[in-house]
């Protein structure tokens, strides 16, 4: 990115005006740059759930064999003189062989229990062959699937043979007898755990293997070979899940140092904090720690299992240590298995690792099966030697006041505490001022801090983890270390995904019990930060009580919005589709806490509320009938005019999920499913395609409750498009106002919804048309003979339909238009409150209307909803008898289930005998008699002054007296509803549940002075001050000239209107249905796409949005469209940001009726030479960047304001005259707004006023069509205006005349006044360009091309001043666009 030299050497004296421009952009609101917006409305993709252990085991029984022989070595062992003698820490020659045999036996059972109180331990001491049997098979038949563990202590025997076998003895003790390994798996089974304690270990453990995969080929063979011995037998245990310790190497000795215990494994495995202390005190470093002895170590106070004891302690860090070094060196799946998935296993893997540490120092390697890598000259050793250093050096003292910890032996421990409910009243104190806890813990904790706040995003995980995993368990620093744990959650899902596989999960279940308040603004952030990625846990929490913590926090009004918030996406993952949390839940009263909060004024907590309350009653009836009583659907109606669109969306999905139901149907019911929809459906129009997106979704959970109804509907429809001609562009009242195909370029049309994305025209646009003109089927307006092979796929949404099967899609695109415009739904706001029975029509109307919607994705969804229902309708309906009957209004009967019978609504009509209730059962219909059409309301013209629907058509109508038929087709009916209902998704729950797993603590990029977002928008505004400040030099110095040619180019369509980039060298053309981009300072095409407007509408106006920083472009069709886009004139693929409909009450098809006077000939003779103009002003806009406000108006009656950052319609000014707006032009500083109108007149209207009193002036002195009224920017700024008769007229807003007339050409076709020159151009329907200063003298006069031929300038149809440059665009109907500046000396 090149940043100018002379931009960044330009001198900084004071604040100067271009300087203040400079601040005032980066002060500029940006429009539609939201993150809906910019993502795809899709939740994110599920992670593999990895740490949750598919198969918990617990090693239920143990069997101690232990194999000494009291005082008879073995024959194969010389042992060293003096030797390592004691057994489980008991000198077995102090007392008679059997007593030391038992003694030891009886000890290394309690040393076991403290890791596994609740095993079945059986000891076998110098057993025989059968005894060990007897023992193992005993064991495996009572822990069926369970763990059993083998301790194998052979210190008294000879050591293991490389046949795999170890020893044993005769009953009388004169002989060793081996026993094979293979048998002892036989016997033990699996899963199984086997400790061997003798030398030469590694031996059993190769062997083990060996006669595993030995069983394997033998199974093998016997499965292919049925007379095979085995093939008989019930398939033994494969020894997969077996795991193995060995004390050392196949080729190893055990250590025989006298300092040392004889079974230094099994001490290493069953006593670790014993030997570990006893092998720092042999260590020559332990000389620094003065007056430590081996005997003192025996006298270190406390308990093993009460932390806040000095033993208790070492014990909690060296379970932080281990688990830590494994969790960072095991590979994720093998740590699971061993450190998680089992708590005896677990402790004696961490032991193991001690073991290796300890036993390497003797020359002696521990084998494990599986293998682990070596993890003995870990880091974090060093950081257990500190520990122990720190807690021995204080022992002394210590036990010279022997008094202190008598103190702590009154008081529970911690886990018991855990246990009682984490009671946050425990005295910690009395220990921290004996001892002073150990600092390990803090340290660590500063340690992930520190990793916290000064890594990069790609680096290895935090080696703390795990620690923080056993912080969680001390008062003392948990506050601490919940906090670190949130902002390490926070940085996104794959840290949530570590931290649930080191093991958080108990914990943080466990805390919810605590009654501590300081807790929980920390944990509702974890627990959201969890269910954000693993939405699964909602079990849990429901099993363990959880919930009601959560219910608490919700309800809690002294907590912060952001807590609520939380606490509420919480509830709204533990309802989701889950009816036992949705029974917890009503049963604690969510319903009636989550409408208390509607109107909280923090969005995202409204917005979850109402997803919330959407999620609890889906598919569950008593919670909709509990939010009934709660009048919950009244409540969430506020929200559905709330200024944030993912609020409204939210509402909407809510009162969706309310109408869509299953349950039982009653009158009741019937009648707030109506209400609901008929509010629902107000949002028609609604700025944000989400919200109409959700309102697709919502309605079809209607459609699918009442199908039978709108099958009806639906066949009546289809039955009027047939015999009604729709008056199409082609024969309305204007003759001038014919619409023919083009014979221009043009581009083929849309493929699909994505299609918008990669539309680059890059062929030759000439031979695409011919293809276009075969596809346009109908274009003239006749009657499309309905079938459903014929498909008119003319329109962007026709081919776009292509699931579940195309030859399923009934209704094109085109069908579905004609009948919209059939049935006008202007008047749509004005039906609420007709009777009911026209419920289901209404809402028929809506959906006919939003499947023409701009927007692809919400077209799409409505299609696939209409054509579900009328495949069922054509394909369910036989040949009937159709009868005259009233209107439309009695289609259907109230719901599918009330058997016709009528909802009595205070002021519709009468009930009527239904006519189609035989739809539900099997009869045969008997004809009914004939009824007189139902009284109407009383009907009040709407603002476009179109009648309702209703008054369009003739009073009599063909009605089916029958609805389809349901009985044949039973079988297919539940999986069409499902089709319709499962397809039917927007994704935005998901997508708004991916805002709790992203990080939110993080600076926005836009934010972070470092960032590259930042750095390229300092680049853009810096450009942005450079233009600003040259084109005002020029500007200033006055141009005296306007025809130099800069470009000249053919645009692939005839330009209709033209727009200048304010600040790069990009200008766009519009022709009628697509937008070209070049690039005038290098002559080259950058783009063209397709807008995606229907074929008989055109652009008729285009604005640039944020065209200060990332800038979008906004098109306006003549249908009342708006259309935003991204990413064009670079290389990426143009892509729509967003759609809607601007103008709800312009249909092309009314437009043009014949004026009289001046005003209809000048209009005749522009026509006539600017095709663009055709049949009325189109639609007209203008646009705010400093507000986001968008002026729009055309040929209606009202100017109508939206708020782009709401994406709402915040106000309507009535013209008050019955003329379209040919012009706008606003002024954020006045808060005026001047239109100029067909019939000449020019009207300001100041927007901070009401409705009535708004228009503060009205100019009629122009007698014909105002072509352009503008309206200065300054404070003191005139109202210029011009109409097609050329004259031009200054107004001052305060006074009633103009202050000035300037008289150009007549027959006026287009018109621009510069913002900065005082200039202003006229193309004339003469066809000529002249170009006027601010005193009325004509500059330029413009009739001829520049080049070699020289050629006439063709009639011009638009032309457009650059906001700061002297440089003026134009394009002619000849398909030219040209370019013309001040002299070359000036620029």
């Amino acid at each position: 990115m090149k940043m100018d030299s002379d931009l960044l050497q330009s001198p900084a004296v004071g604040l100067t005006e271009e300087e203040e421009a400079d601040m005032n952009d980066w002060k500029l609101p940006l429009a539609f740059m939201k993150k809906r917006h910019s993502e795809k409305i899709e939740g994110s993709k599920a992670l593999a759930q990895s740490w949750r252990m598919k198969d918990r085991m617990k090693t239920v029984s143990v069997a101690l064999v232990l194999c000494l022989n009291v005082g008879v070595d073995p024959p194969d062992v010389v042992k060293t003189s003096p030797c390592a003698r004691l057994e489980c820490w008991i000198d077995p020659l102090s007392m008679s062989p059997q007593k030391a045999l038992e003694t030891i036996g009886a000890n290394l059972q309690k040393q076991y229990e403290n890791w596994q109180p609740r095993a079945r331990y059986k000891q076998s001491l110098d057993p025989t062959v059968d005894e060990v049997k007897k023992l193992c098979t005993s064991l495996r038949r009572n822990a069926k699937e369970e763990r059993v563990l083998f301790h194998y202590n052979g210190h008294g025997v000879p050591r293991p043979t490389v046949n795999g076998e170890i020893w044993v003895f005769n009953k009388n003790y004169t002989q060793y007898i081996p026993l094979s390994i293979y048998d002892l798996q036989t016997w033990m089974g699996s899963p199984s755990i086997f400790v061997y304690d003798c030398s030469n270990a590694g031996i059993i453990v190769k062997s083990f293997k060996q006669f595993a995969l030995q069983r394997e080929q033998e199974l093998e063979v016997a499965a292919i070979n049925p007379s095979h011995p085995l093939a008989q037998m019930p398939l033994p245990p494969s020894m997969k899940n077996c795991i193995q310790l060995a004390a050392c190497e196949a080729s190893e000795l055990l250590p025989m140092n006298p300092d040392l215990p004889a079974d230094l494994f099994t001490s290493c495995l069953t006593t670790p904090i014993k030997i570990a202390l006893r092998w720092f005190c042999m260590q020559k470093s332990a000389k620094l720690v003065p007056g430590v002895t081996l005997d003192l170590i025996e006298k270190i106070p406390g308990r093993l299992n009460d932390r806040r004891t000095p033993l208790g302690e070492l014990n909690w860090i060296f379970t932080a240590i281990t688990d830590t070094i494994a969790w960072n060196v095991l590979p994720r799946d093998l740590f699971q298995k061993l450190f998680r998935q089992d708590l005896l296993v677990a402790s004696l893997f961490r032991n193991f690792l001690l073991a290796e540490r300890i036993m390497r120092s003797y020359n002696c390697t521990p084998v494990s099966s599986p293998r682990l890598p070596p993890t003995y000259m870990h880091a974090m050793w060093q950081a257990w030697d500190l520990a122990v250093d720190i807690c021995l050096s204080q022992l002394p003292t210590i036990i010279e006041e022997g008094t202190a910890f008598r103190l702590l032996g009154s008081q529970c421990s911690l886990k018991e505490s855990l246990q009682a409910g984490l009671r946050a009243d425990l005295p910690t104190s009395t220990y921290s001022a004996l001892l002073g806890h150990s600092p390990f813990f803090a340290e660590q904790l500063t340690a992930f801090q520190v990793w916290l706040t000064m890594g990069v995003e790609n680096r290895n995980p935090p080696e703390q983890l795990p620690i923080v995993l056993q912080v969680l368990l001390s008062q003392v620093h948990r506050l601490r270390a919940l906090d670190l744990l949130g902002r390490f959650l926070d940085l996104g899902p794959w840290a949530v995904s570590l931290a649930l596989s080191v093991g958080i999960f108990p914990y943080v279940l466990k805390l919810l019990q605590s009654s501590a308040r300081e807790l929980r603004p920390l944990l509702v952030f974890i627990w959201a930060k969890i269910l954000a990625v693993d939405s699964s846990c909602q079990a849990d929490l429901v099993k363990d009580n959880g919930h009601k913590y959560f219910l608490s926090v919700l309800a809690d009004s002294y907590m912060p919005a952001e807590h609520r918030t939380m606490a509420v996406f919480i509830l709204a993952v533990i309802v989701n589709s889950y009816t036992t949390g949705q029974e917890a839940c009503l049963q604690g009263n969510l319903i009636a806490n989550c409408l208390e909060q509607l109107s909280d004024p923090h969005p995202l907590l409204r917005q979850w509320v109402a997803i919330c309350l959407g999620r609890i009653w889906q598919n569950f009836d008593p919670a909709r009938w509990c939010g009934v009583r709660d009048s919950a659907h009244e409540k969430l109606y506020t929200l559905l005019t709330d200024p944030i669109p993912e609020v409204r969306c939210a509402a909407v999905f809510a009162l969706g999920t309310f109408v869509g139901n299953s349950g039982e149907r009653t009158d009741h019911s019937t009648t707030i499913d109506h209400n609901v929809v008929m509010m629902l459906a107000q949002l028609i129009n609604d700025g944000s395609p989400v919200v109409r997106k959700e309102l697709v979704v919502a309605l079809s959970h209607l459609v699918v409750q009442y199908e039978s109804n709108f099958c009806t509907v639906a066949l009546q429809f289809i039955e009027e498009e047939k015999n009604y001609t729709v008056p199409s562009p082609a024969n309305t009242a204007e003759p001038g106002n014919l619409t023919p195909v083009r014979d221009s370029p043009a581009i083929p049309r849309l493929r699909s919804v994505n299609s918008y994305t990669n539309i680059r025209a890059a062929t030759t646009a000439r031979n695409l048309n011919k293809s276009l003109q075969n596809l346009n089927l109908n274009e003239e307006g006749g009657p499309a003979a309905f079938s459903p092979g014929n498909l008119s796929t003319s329109s962007s949404a026709s081919s776009t339909l292509g699931s579940p099967d195309n030859d399923e899609y009934i209704l094109s695109f085109e069908t579905i238009d004609k009948m919209r415009r059939v049935s006008s739904y202007s008047s749509l706001n004005s039906l609420i409150g007709v009777s009911f029975n026209s419920v289901y029509t209404q809402i028929w109307r809506v959906l006919l209307h939003l499947a023409a919607d701009p927007f692809p994705e919400v077209s799409d969804l409505a299609m696939k909803v209409l054509n579900s229902i009328a495949y069922k309708a054509t394909m369910n309906a036989r040949p009937q008898r159709i009868l005259d009957s009233g209107s439309l209004t009695q289609s259907a009967p109230a719901s599918p289930t009330s058997k016709g019978t009528h909802i009595h609504q205070a002021g519709g009509s009468p009930p009527m005998p239904s006519t189609s209730s035989s739809s539900l059962t099997n009869e045969v219909p008997k004809p009914p008699a004939r009824e007189p059409p139902a009284t109407r309301p009383p009907y009040t013209p709407t603002l476009g002054g179109q009648a309702p629907h209703s008054h369009q058509f003739p009073r009599t109508r063909k009605m089916f007296d029958k609805g389809p038929e349901q009985g044949g087709e039973d079988g297919d009916e539940p999986c069409h509803r499902n089709y319709i209902s499962a397809s039917l998704q927007t994704g935005l729950c998901d997508w708004s549940a991916k805002y709790f797993a992203q990080p939110v603590m993080k600076i926005p990029e836009e934010h972070d002075q470092e960032s590259q977002v930042r750095m390229e928008r300092q680049w853009r505004f810096l450009r942005n001050t450079r233009v600003r400040r040259q084109s005002r030099t020029i500007t200033q110095k006055g141009v005296s000239r306007l025809d130099d040619q800069i470009f000249i180019n053919r645009n692939p369509g005839v330009p209709s209107v033209v727009k200048f980039h304010p600040f790069n060298t990009c200008i766009a053309v519009a022709d009628k249905d697509s937008i070209c981009f070049w690039d005038w300072e290098k002559g080259e095409r950058l783009d063209y796409f397709y807008n995606g407007n229907p074929r008989y509408t055109r652009i008729t106006a285009m604005e640039y949005l944020n065209g200060h920083d990332c800038s979008l472009l906004l098109t306006a069709t003549d249908d009342g469209a708006l259309r935003v886009w991204k990413n064009f004139a670079d290389q990426k693929n143009p892509e729509m940001v967003t759609a809607w409909q601007g103008l709800s009450d312009m249909l092309p098809t009314t437009r043009g009726q014949p004026g009289t006077g001046t005003h209809s000939l000048a209009r005749r003779v522009s026509i006539y030479l600017d095709r663009s103009k055709q049949g009325g002003a189109g639609m007209v806009v203008d646009w705010e960047q400093d507000t986001g406000l968008l002026m729009t108006s055309g040929d209606v009656r009202v100017v109508r304001i939206w708020d782009t950052d709401r994406e709402m319609k915040v106000q309507d000014i009535p013209t008050g005259a019955d003329s379209c707006v040919t012009s706008l032009s606003c002024d954020s500083q006045r808060s005026l707004v001047v239109a100029g109108l067909g019939d000449g007149s020019v009207r300001l209207f100041d927007r901070r006023m009401g409705p009535n009193d708004c228009r503060v002036m009205t100019y009629r002195e122009h007698g014909a069509w105002v072509v352009k009224a503008h309206l200065q920017k300054e404070t003191d700024g005139h109202i210029i205006s011009v109409s097609v008769n050329g004259d031009v007229r200054f107004f001052e807003p305060r006074s009633p005349d103009s202050v000035n007339v300037l008289q150009t050409v007549k027959g006026l076709t287009a018109l621009d006044i510069h913002p900065q020159a005082n200039l202003f151009a006229c193309g004339s329907m003469n066809q000529f360009i002249a170009v006027y200063n601010a005193n009325g003298d004509v500059i330029s006069n413009i009739k001829y091309y520049d080049g070699f031929m020289g050629q006439r300038i063709g009639a011009i149809s638009c032309l457009a001043f650059h906001p700061h440059w002297p440089h003026l665009a134009v394009g002619s109907n000849d398909y030219y666009m040209s370019i013309y500046s001040a002299e070359k000396r000036l620029r």
